[in-house]
């Protein structure tokens, strides 16, 4: 059966939250509130488990949060802008009414250790998209978070970049994922957790939807998911990656392709890993995150480093 990258939550949730919310500030609103300009998105300013994975180095991906639950970590997520993060919708599932729980710590690079210049931040708000159903393996897995302030920038805390409309990742390139999720099934990444990395092709979408094809018409992989892993496995996300990025570099900019969503098992043979498309659902994105800083290739054919 399908597996939900992340910690399990209980049942239930609602999108009710949509009906109150206020209405977002203008970019005018927000210079006037004192909030800064995001630095250049996707462009770290380094200070020199994933199962099948690698330490990651300090500053590496300095746009990967972890969303906390009761203090403990839950789910991963991307930074966008000062006050916004995505992640995957499935990452609230039966606790949009009680967001007291959650807070999101950014800048952290070991979660047993984050260090003084680590920032933690409550949750104001979490919008999942509203086709979402809850279900395991869902299209729509995503979701956005509005933190309570605005976080302060650092060579620590940076925004990744939205792919524009130009981008274009063909099979085979080469991407990254992050996160402090389990090393293989069963096992929590040790003390002091220390954020992993792992490179990643992307796999032609014909191929993933044949191997999670469920017979009787019903396709599993929808049109707003792509795939990318190991058909081999031994390498791939796991419990308590969800939520977290599918990172690939354009030019000198890195771009948040996907979401870490759901899989079959962990690193298993034939079951890569499913993510949320980003370009599908970037104009959703952009009707709430306004300062997100969109990027693409330089020059034309599109190029994606490999």
């Amino acid at each position: 059966m399908a597996v939900s990258r992340s910690l399990r939550a209980l049942a239930g949730g609602c999108l009710g939250l949509f009906a109150s919310l206020p209405l977002l500030m203008s970019a005018a609103a927000l210079q006037a509130a004192g909030i800064p300009e995001p630095p250049a998105c996707g462009k770290r300013q380094q200070l020199n488990r994933i199962v099948g994975g690698q330490d990651s180095v300090d500053t590496e991906w300095p746009w990967v949060v972890s969303i906390q639950r009761n203090g403990t970590h839950h789910c991963a997520g991307s930074l966008l802008s000062p006050r916004w993060v995505v992640t995957a919708a499935h990452c609230f599932k039966g606790h949009l009414s009680k967001l007291s729980l959650f807070s999101v710590l950014l800048g952290a690079w070991q979660l047993g250790n984050p260090g003084p210049r680590s920032q933690e931040v409550g949750v104001a708000w979490a919008l999942p998209h509203p086709v979402y159903s809850w279900k395991e393996g869902a299209r729509a897995d995503i979701a956005l978070v509005r933190l309570e302030r605005p976080v302060q920038f650092s060579e620590r805390v940076l925004p990744i970049c939205l792919p524009d409309s130009s981008v274009h990742l063909p099979a085979g390139t080469d991407c990254w994922i992050a996160g402090w999720g389990s090393i293989r099934e069963g096992v929590p990444l040790p003390h002091p957790q220390t954020l992993q990395k792992l490179k990643v092709p992307i796999i032609d979408s014909d191929v993933c939807s044949r191997l999670y094809w469920r017979g009787a018409g019903q396709g599993a992989i929808t049109e707003d998911m792509l795939c990318a892993g190991y058909l081999e496995g031994e390498r791939d996300a796991c419990l308590g990656d969800s939520g977290g990025p599918l990172m690939c570099q354009v030019d000198d900019a890195w771009l948040l392709a996907g979401i870490i969503s759901w899989g079959e098992g962990c690193a298993e043979r034939d079951r890569p890993g499913v993510y949320t498309s980003l370009p599908a659902h970037r104009s959703w994105v952009q009707r709430f995150v306004q300062r997100a800083q969109l990027r693409g290739p330089r020059d034309s054919p599109v190029r994606a480093r490999r």
